[in-house]
């Protein structure tokens, strides 16, 4: 459920396109060369790595020590208590909710906008539905809010059965299906042996690199949109979907101690995910740098198929990209079912188990907020949402840490 909740489409979406996208043009250094490739590895585990994590580990640590620890509602406004006392529970409590709401509906709708488009070009690439005709947009767009209609349909009977039985049970399936896409990219690879190596040295450049990459803002370079269109947008898409894991992995971590938390929420989903991004990502780029496949030229044009491209290089082409398809269908629906539930959590008050008819309401409005950002201009209009609901939550995010510290020092002195 960790790893469903906190990557889920978005992974999927752009473990293939974001590497390519990188090799064709890096941020420094020349495009389609062997440094670019290992550049867009680099820059891939940055965007994807212990950053990520970390925004949810201050989330999650926070409501979950106040939830479990001090017996408060699971609710953003609990974490507030040591700075604002019993004001939490008035109007200020109110506001700081709300900022999570909106945060956390825009931030699974960029998720789900996302999804609903490589969930379209992987039927027309598994055959099961046709390519759309040049010039034929209005038929593309109907289709989208076909399938954004559909599976939040499916998602909200997914929601009211609850954590227990439908969120449970569709998180172990998209691990099984994830993993065995996974398994299946890793052993038919042109060269195993490749990914195997590289995902040592992309580890490696990784963690040697962390620090500059971290405060590395482009400064010398005039007129440079690439940061703003990658890493501020990734950081904005964390902050904002931080209310929703934060709560989310606090409600099944009851029992843990705070070391165990950060090790869990920071270690293993990173390290999964950067298998994950070497597996389908360098494979990619082997393809483009020996197979002369021009990968990278067609995710120029059509980002969510870069995953049906390179599949389509590999055995049994048309099974795997409904394989594909299935994995981020069920994660869309993951993400929108456990993201109603938190939501619902937050606006009942922190309630772990919230009235189904709210439930139901906001699977419903996530699905509805989806198909409009979609409407409005796509993948530009879905990163605009994210960035902008991400800049009052930075702000929470900051003065959490600063009460959690604060709340574990006095309870310290007093011991």
């Amino acid at each position: 459920m960790l790893f469903s909740a906190g990557m889920g489409i978005g992974l999927v979406f752009y473990s293939v396109a974001e590497p390519l996208l990188h090799y064709e043009d890096p941020p420094m250094g020349t495009g389609k060369t062997i440094a670019a490739a290992r550049s867009a590895m680099e820059i891939s585990f940055f965007h994807w790595g212990l950053h990520a994590w970390a925004i949810y580990i201050v989330m999650g640590l926070s409501l979950a020590y106040f939830a479990h620890r001090e017996n408060m509602p699971l609710s953003i406004r609990s974490a507030f208590y040591p700075l604002l006392g019993d004001k939490v529970h008035g109007r200020l409590g109110d506001l700081i909710d709300t900022f999570a709401v909106f945060g956390t509906l825009f931030g699974i709708a960029t998720s789900l906008g996302l999804g609903v488009q490589q969930v379209h070009s992987g039927l027309v690439y598994s055959g099961l539905a046709g390519a759309p005709a040049e010039g034929a947009d209005v038929t593309r767009e109907a289709t989208l809010y076909l399938l954004i209609a559909g599976i939040t349909l499916i998602a909200t009977i997914s929601v009211v059965s609850g954590v227990d039985k439908g969120i449970r049970w569709l998180s172990n399936f998209n691990i099984v299906l994830g993993t065995m896409l996974l398994g299946f990219v890793f052993f038919f690879s042109p060269d195993t042996l490749f990914i195997l190596k590289s995902f040592v040295q992309n580890t490696g450049d990784y963690l040697q690199n962390l620090i500059t990459m971290t405060f590395w803002n482009a400064a010398y370079q005039r007129d440079s949109q690439w940061q703003q269109n990658w890493t501020l947008f990734y950081w904005a898409w964390w902050i904002s979907w931080a209310p929703f894991v934060g709560i989310f992995v606090a409600r099944i971590s009851k029992g843990r101690t705070i070391r165990e938390f950060i090790g869990g929420v920071l270690l293993a989903p990173t390290l999964l995910t950067f298998f994950w991004l070497t597996v389908f990502g360098n494979t990619a780029l082997y393809m483009e740098l020996y197979m002369q496949t021009n990968l990278s030229e067609l995710v120029q044009n059509n980002v969510p198929a870069a995953l049906y491209a390179m599949l389509e290089q590999l055995p049994m082409a048309r099974l795997t990209a409904f394989a594909g398809t299935l994995v981020v269908a069920s994660y869309f629906i993951t993400s929108s079912d456990s993201g109603s539930l938190v939501i619902d959590i937050i606006t009942s008050g922190g309630h772990h188990n919230p009235p189904v008819a709210q439930r139901i309401f906001w699977a419903l409005l996530e699905g509805a907020v989806a198909a409009v950002l979609l409407y409005a201009g796509g993948l530009k209009a879905l990163q605009t949402a994210s960035i902008t609901t991400a800049l009052p939550m930075t702000v929470i995010l900051l003065l959490m840490c600063w009460a959690l510290v604060r709340h574990l020092a006095k309870n310290h002195q007093r011991k």
